[in-house]
């Protein structure tokens, strides 16, 4: 099979690689998503498994897989392999059954369907997350049965030569960048195993500025997800809509040296894909071009940390925009 190359590889650090989400596309056939957001510009797509895009569990999956590396290649996109699709498990329960059920069989097989996925489509990383503890599941028994589960994934991942990147998700068992560390170490710090960054998530519960973010966790960065946030609420937001400074937060990615794609997510806009991606590469680029003229202007090389321009306070809790429920 043809590996898919994107359309620009990076040739120095201030270079960032813009993708999107397929789960932004859920109405679109994943054929016309795929030309859809090549043509706008992006190169490359964070792909989410899901029934209608490429799904892991439908016949002729080897066969499948092999047309859509084609498209990929033919429109020169990268490509990174994302498993949050909401009911694909379970058309009762969103994302169940996590690593943290008390069977979570079927988790794990989609898991290693998708480093099978990734490899044959030369994905540069394959990106999953813990899920939300069952109340009837102590914190210590989830903890167990997540570091059990992953280990499981973290062999598939070294056999097929796959990078993950594990996401910190809020509510959820690992909800930061603390939690992965803690997971990362027990996991006995697996070279294949990175973090997958939603920059969104860093404003809405981390502590510390985003760009501070980006910095501390530059060594292990194999994934990056982008969308605006508010602090304490975990929602999805267009760009300019909630209260990031972007310009920061890409001079932070590009003084880190990440080289890998920079995916928009926003999932909730399928209804508007087209229209929602073209806005959301155009306010990119701009704050991109803000970030580069800023860095041109500085003499001396800024660290990510004194680009640091949100604010630094703490949450006690997140909340689900729509119920106002606190996640825990």
């Amino acid at each position: 099979m043809t590996v898919p190359r994107p359309r620009s590889a990076p040739d120095d650090a201030t270079t960032l690689r813009l993708g999107y989400g397929t789960n932004g596309f859920a109405n679109h056939r994943l054929d016309d998503a795929l030309a859809v957001i090549a043509d706008l510009g992006y190169d490359g797509v964070a792909l989410t498994l899901d029934h209608d895009h490429l799904d892991p569990f439908a016949p002729g999956l080897t066969r499948r897989i092999a047309a859509v590396g084609r498209r990929l290649s033919e429109l020169g996109l990268g490509v990174v392999i994302e498993t949050g699709a909401r009911y694909l498990l379970d058309p009762w329960h969103k994302h169940a059954p996590t690593l943290l059920h008390d069977d979570p069989t079927r988790r794990i097989e989609f898991l290693r369907r998708a480093v099978r996925i990734g490899a044959d489509l030369g994905a540069e990383a394959v990106s999953f997350w813990a899920g939300v503890r069952p109340e009837a599941v102590s914190p210590q028994c989830a903890w167990d049965r997540l570091v059990s589960g992953c280990a499981t994934v973290v062999d598939a991942a070294d056999s097929a030569g796959v990078t993950l990147g594990f996401e910190p998700e809020p509510g959820m068992l690992v909800q930061d960048i603390a939690d992965w560390r803690r997971l990362h170490a027990a996991l006995g710090a697996p070279a294949r195993l990175g973090i997958t960054l939603d920059i969104g998530h860093c404003r809405c519960l981390e502590p510390q500025p985003v760009p501070q973010c980006v910095a501390e966790v530059a060594e292990h960065l194999v994934n990056v997800q982008i969308d605006d946030m508010r602090r304490g609420v975990h929602e999805h937001l267009e760009f300019g809509t909630g209260e990031i400074d972007f310009p920061p937060v890409l001079a932070a990615l590009a003084a880190a040296g990440y080289r890998g794609l920079v995916a928009v997510e926003l999932p909730r806009d399928s209804h508007a894909a087209p229209a929602v991606a073209a806005r959301s590469i155009e306010f990119l680029r701009a704050a991109a071009a803000t970030a580069m003229a800023g860095a041109r202007r500085t003499e001396d090389k800024v660290s990510p940390g004194a680009l640091c321009s949100a604010s630094t306070e703490a949450t006690a809790g997140v909340r689900y925009p729509d119920t106002g429920r606190l996640l825990e």
